[in-house]
């Protein structure tokens, strides 16, 4: 949504949806979130029903509580994208009805992390310039999303105190 609104500079939660593939009720929640937080504002507007948004002139305080909550509203439109597509897959065209899901437990270092992490967002940077220029995208080209989530995994708390 920020990408967004970095890109085309107000945006409505209707226009948001078309664009990102949310309802525009989500759009539109994750809106009001934002600026809750200080990352967008309403622009001001002589009446009607559109409710445009752009970002905010002042960047909110680094490390708070809000970008916690952010990362959580994220998180929740990729799970909804997710199950979306789990409900309506077969209405792709045949070519697309498959996904690349997939999972794996490693053993890494709080260090090892972050650095599986930016070996990640370096396969992806060949790509991400399609996104601004459309021109640059192949004709069979869609948007796809690319969820990637590493966190370490708590013991279970029946299971007694983690074995290191």
């Amino acid at each position: 949504m920020l990408d967004l609104l970095a890109e085309v500079g107000t945006v409505t939660a209707t226009e948001a949806a078309a664009r990102l593939g949310h309802s525009s009720g989500l759009c539109s929640f994750h809106l009001r979130q934002l600026a809750r937080h200080g990352y967008v504002e309403e622009v001001p507007t002589r009446g009607g029903r559109a409710r445009p948004w752009r970002l905010t002139r002042r960047a909110p305080a680094a490390a708070s509580p809000a970008e916690e909550q952010f990362g959580d509203l994220a998180r929740g439109l990729e799970d909804e994208s997710w199950q979306r597509w789990l409900a309506r897959r077969d209405e792709a065209p045949a070519t697309w009805r498959r996904d690349e899901a997939f999972s794996a437990v490693a053993y890494l270092t709080p260090e090892e992390m972050s650095r599986v992490g930016d070996a990640i967002r370096r396969a992806l940077l060949p790509y991400q310039d399609r996104e601004q220029r459309p021109l640059a995208r192949p004709g069979d080209a869609r948007p796809v999303a690319l969820v990637t989530r590493l966190f370490p995994l708590l013991p279970d708390p029946q299971d007694g105190p983690d074995q290191d």
